[in-house]
């Protein structure tokens, strides 16, 4: 199954998506949708507009340095080495954006940077989950884009400030399961900026695969369904070119997961507006 969340006039729900169409589900909620039944006739995907997945999620989690290229490219700018501990961050549900939406030049920084990643999305909660049994809480796999601010992320230990600016949270365009994927592994995630191959990695490259991603944090705290997490950027951002290439206004940035579909954002300068109430 292909779980998307759409936007049809003013209306939103949950569907699935089939070829060019996206067939509506009888369900409100994420839990409702992952046992829903069709509710109506397929819709041209030229008609809706894909959100988000999960709107709301309950955590928005992020592995740091798990691909070993990266780790040694992160060097420069998070000052780390290839970890044996796995390092972890949170990005805030504000954050969350569509797969196709802009994404905002922060008007307080000018290091924005981008990190293509495959992205797991928690079906079932649990808690102290072993490794050998941890896909059984995954209810899938998408396409996202870990939007970093590199100077605000230096700036604090934990990274959360340079990781939770709002829109930086791009995932999509549906939540595909696991019986549609072979092999997890085999997974290449390919990242473009304005056309230019940037990124290139296998899932199987990973330091710390999913699994062991989330053993570790149940070891910790209970994840529950709609939990979103990041598992990891391969080499090639920003930060890690000499000089750097930060994201400017106007560019776009693409992810793609062969099979899994892909994001693509429009970078704009964040309005700034005064916000209260």
């Amino acid at each position: 199954m292909r779980l998307a969340r759409f936007e049809r006039g003013k209306v939103t729900g949950f569907g699935v998506l089939q070829g060019e169409a996206v067939v509506p589900l009888a369900a409100s909620t994420f839990e409702a949708a992952l046992r829903a039944s069709p509710s109506g006739d397929p819709l041209p995907l030229a008609t809706v507009r894909l959100l988000a997945p999960v709107e709301k999620p309950g955590k928005i989690l992020g592995i740091g340095v798990n691909y070993a290229a990266h780790a040694a490219e992160s060097v420069s700018f998070v000052d780390t080495k290839k970890p044996e501990v796995q390092k972890w961050f949170n990005k805030q549900v504000t954050a969350v954006n569509a797969p196709y939406a802009n994404v905002d030049l922060p008007i307080v920084s000018d290091q924005l940077d981008y990190e293509g990643e495959l992205v797991v999305v928690i079906g079932k909660r649990g808690r102290h989950v072993p490794r050998e049994r941890a896909l059984e809480i995954v209810a899938g796999v998408t396409v996202g884009c870990d939007y970093s601010v590199r100077d605000w992320q230096r700036a604090s230990q934990t990274m959360i400030m340079g990781k939770g600016f709002d829109t930086h949270a791009v995932f999509g365009p549906a939540i595909v399961t696991l019986d549609e994927i072979p092999d997890l592994g085999a997974l290449e995630v390919r990242t473009y900026v304005n056309g230019e191959q940037r990124q290139s990695g296998h899932v199987r490259d990973q330091i710390h695969d999913i699994a062991a991603q989330i053993a570790h944090l149940t070891a910790a705290f209970t994840l529950e369904p709609g939990d979103v997490i990041f598992t990891g950027t391969p080499a090639g951002v920003g930060a890690g070119h000499t000089p750097p290439k930060w994201l400017k206004a106007g560019d776009r940035v693409r992810v793609e997961i062969d099979g899994l579909g892909h994001t693509e954002n429009e970078i704009v300068r964040e309005a700034g507006e005064t916000v209260i109430g």
